[in-house]
Protein backbone atom coordinates (compact mmCIF):
# COMPACT_ATOMS: atom_id res chain seq x y z
CA UNK A 1 0.00 0.00 0.00
CA UNK A 2 2.44 2.31 -1.49
CA UNK A 3 1.59 6.01 -2.96
CA UNK A 4 3.40 6.39 -6.35
CA UNK A 5 4.91 10.39 -6.94
CA UNK A 6 6.82 10.17 -9.54
CA UNK A 7 8.08 7.25 -11.52
CA UNK A 8 11.30 7.80 -14.12
CA UNK A 9 9.59 5.97 -17.39
CA UNK A 10 12.37 6.58 -19.39
CA UNK A 11 15.08 4.77 -17.52
CA UNK A 12 13.26 1.35 -18.72
CA UNK A 13 13.58 2.18 -21.89
CA UNK A 14 17.44 3.85 -22.16
CA UNK A 15 18.89 0.92 -19.22
CA UNK A 16 18.77 -2.73 -18.58
CA UNK A 17 17.46 -3.17 -14.42
CA UNK A 18 19.42 -5.78 -13.17
CA UNK A 19 18.79 -5.29 -9.54
CA UNK A 20 16.34 -2.77 -7.22
CA UNK A 21 16.81 -1.05 -4.56
CA UNK A 22 15.42 1.19 -1.66
CA UNK A 23 16.57 4.22 0.06
CA UNK A 24 15.34 6.46 2.15
CA UNK A 25 16.14 10.70 0.67
CA UNK A 26 16.60 13.53 2.89
CA UNK A 27 14.31 16.25 2.68
CA UNK A 28 13.18 19.42 4.08
CA UNK A 29 9.61 19.84 5.90
CA UNK A 30 8.43 22.07 2.45
CA UNK A 31 10.14 19.26 -0.28
CA UNK A 32 7.65 16.79 2.09
CA UNK A 33 4.55 18.81 1.44
CA UNK A 34 5.06 19.15 -2.44
CA UNK A 35 5.80 15.63 -2.84
CA UNK A 36 2.93 14.85 -0.89
CA UNK A 37 1.34 16.83 -3.89
CA UNK A 38 2.56 15.54 -6.46
CA UNK A 39 4.97 18.57 -7.40
CA UNK A 40 7.94 15.79 -8.32
CA UNK A 41 9.69 15.19 -11.83
CA UNK A 42 12.46 11.84 -12.17
CA UNK A 43 13.58 12.46 -16.11
CA UNK A 44 16.90 12.96 -16.26
CA UNK A 45 17.73 12.47 -12.79
CA UNK A 46 20.80 10.64 -11.79
CA UNK A 47 22.33 9.03 -8.52
CA UNK A 48 26.26 9.60 -8.03
CA UNK A 49 28.71 8.72 -5.05
CA UNK A 50 30.05 12.10 -3.60
CA UNK A 51 32.48 11.41 -0.47
CA UNK A 52 31.72 8.17 -0.50
CA UNK A 53 27.86 8.88 -0.08
CA UNK A 54 24.98 8.36 -2.45
CA UNK A 55 22.92 11.18 -3.98
CA UNK A 56 20.40 12.04 -5.92
CA UNK A 57 21.09 14.34 -8.18
CA UNK A 58 18.91 16.58 -10.90
CA UNK A 59 15.72 15.43 -9.24
CA UNK A 60 12.95 17.91 -9.82
CA UNK A 61 10.98 18.50 -6.92
CA UNK A 62 8.78 21.84 -7.38
CA UNK A 63 8.05 24.44 -4.62
CA UNK A 64 4.34 24.87 -3.12
CA UNK A 65 2.70 28.21 -3.29
CA UNK A 66 2.77 28.78 0.54
CA UNK A 67 6.59 27.98 1.10
CA UNK A 68 8.48 30.92 2.65
CA UNK A 69 11.27 31.86 -0.26
CA UNK A 70 14.18 32.41 2.31
CA UNK A 71 13.72 28.71 3.34
CA UNK A 72 12.97 27.09 0.24
CA UNK A 73 15.73 24.69 -1.41
CA UNK A 74 16.78 24.80 -4.72
CA UNK A 75 14.48 22.57 -7.19
CA UNK A 76 17.30 20.55 -8.51
CA UNK A 77 19.89 20.75 -5.54
CA UNK A 78 21.20 17.25 -4.93
CA UNK A 79 19.80 15.09 -2.38
CA UNK A 80 21.22 12.90 0.26
CA UNK A 81 19.69 8.76 -0.07
CA UNK A 82 19.85 6.91 3.13
CA UNK A 83 21.01 3.48 2.82
CA UNK A 84 22.97 0.74 4.58
CA UNK A 85 26.75 0.50 4.84
CA UNK A 86 26.71 -2.79 2.72
CA UNK A 87 24.55 -1.49 -0.17
CA UNK A 88 26.34 1.28 -0.44
CA UNK A 89 29.63 -0.98 -0.57
CA UNK A 90 28.03 -3.26 -3.09
CA UNK A 91 26.59 -0.70 -5.48
CA UNK A 92 30.19 1.53 -5.39
CA UNK A 93 31.99 -1.75 -6.45
CA UNK A 94 29.59 -2.55 -8.91
CA UNK A 95 29.85 0.83 -10.35
CA UNK A 96 33.67 1.22 -10.78
CA UNK A 97 34.24 -2.54 -11.88
CA UNK A 98 31.90 -3.08 -13.76
CA UNK A 99 30.73 0.01 -15.19
CA UNK A 100 27.07 0.54 -14.43
CA UNK A 101 24.82 2.83 -13.12
CA UNK A 102 22.48 3.61 -10.52
CA UNK A 103 19.09 4.94 -11.84
CA UNK A 104 16.08 6.38 -9.76
CA UNK A 105 12.70 4.29 -10.66
CA UNK A 106 10.34 5.67 -8.77
CA UNK A 107 9.95 8.41 -5.95
CA UNK A 108 6.64 7.08 -3.45
CA UNK A 109 5.36 6.72 0.59
CA UNK A 110 5.42 3.63 2.61
CA UNK A 111 3.24 2.27 4.63
CA UNK A 112 4.71 4.36 7.54
CA UNK A 113 4.39 7.77 5.31
CA UNK A 114 8.24 8.11 4.51
CA UNK A 115 9.42 9.15 1.28
CA UNK A 116 11.55 6.43 -0.41
CA UNK A 117 13.72 6.26 -3.82
CA UNK A 118 13.55 2.94 -5.57
CA UNK A 119 16.44 2.85 -7.43
CA UNK A 120 18.09 0.10 -9.16
CA UNK A 121 21.90 -1.11 -10.33
CA UNK A 122 21.37 -0.86 -14.20
CA UNK A 123 23.13 -0.76 -17.43
CA UNK A 124 22.89 1.26 -20.71
CA UNK A 125 21.09 -0.18 -23.43
CA UNK A 126 22.47 -0.03 -27.21
CA UNK A 127 20.03 1.30 -30.18
CA UNK A 128 19.13 -1.82 -31.49
CA UNK A 129 18.14 -3.54 -27.52
CA UNK A 130 15.89 -0.52 -27.47
CA UNK A 131 14.03 -1.24 -30.72
CA UNK A 132 13.68 -4.88 -30.01
CA UNK A 133 12.06 -3.81 -26.59
CA UNK A 134 9.98 -1.75 -28.79
CA UNK A 135 9.39 -4.64 -31.26
CA UNK A 136 8.17 -6.62 -28.24
CA UNK A 137 6.10 -4.20 -26.38
CA UNK A 138 3.99 -3.57 -29.61
CA UNK A 139 3.62 -7.23 -30.70
CA UNK A 140 2.46 -7.79 -26.69
CA UNK A 141 0.00 -5.06 -26.97
CA UNK A 142 -1.62 -6.01 -30.28
CA UNK A 143 -1.76 -10.31 -29.14
CA UNK A 144 -4.26 -8.37 -26.05
CA UNK A 145 -5.80 -6.40 -28.39
CA UNK A 146 -6.86 -9.30 -30.65
CA UNK A 147 -7.65 -11.49 -27.77
CA UNK A 148 -9.44 -8.85 -26.29
CA UNK A 149 -11.54 -8.75 -29.59
CA UNK A 150 -12.18 -11.97 -29.85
Amino acid sequence: MSTTIAKNKKAYYDYEILEKFEAGIVLQGSEVKALRAKKANLNDAFCRFIKGELYLMNAHIAHLDTTNRNFARDTRSPRKLLMHKKELDKLFGKITKDGMTIVPLSIYFNRRNLAKVSIALAKGKKLHDKRETLKKKTLLREAQQAMKNY
